[in-house]
């Protein structure tokens, strides 16, 4: 009986980590794909912009 209570814990590890790979794979792509990649090069945008304002204000 020890090798079974040895065994469950990694055995539902696994289980947790496929399911937890299947919603990641599903979940790209889809209607909201263009939504975030919107979002994301916003965020990216902002941050250039806001680096590129103080590097102009480092050298000034």
């Amino acid at each position: 009986m020890e090798y079974v209570s040895a065994l469950v814990p990694p055995v539902v590890m696994a289980v947790a980590f496929t399911a937890l790979i299947v919603t990641m794979v599903k979940s790209q792509g889809g209607a909201n794909k263009a939504k975030e990649d919107a979002a994301v090069d916003a965020v990216l945008a902002a941050r250039a912009e806001a680096e590129g304002r103080t590097s102009g204000r480092e050298t000034a």
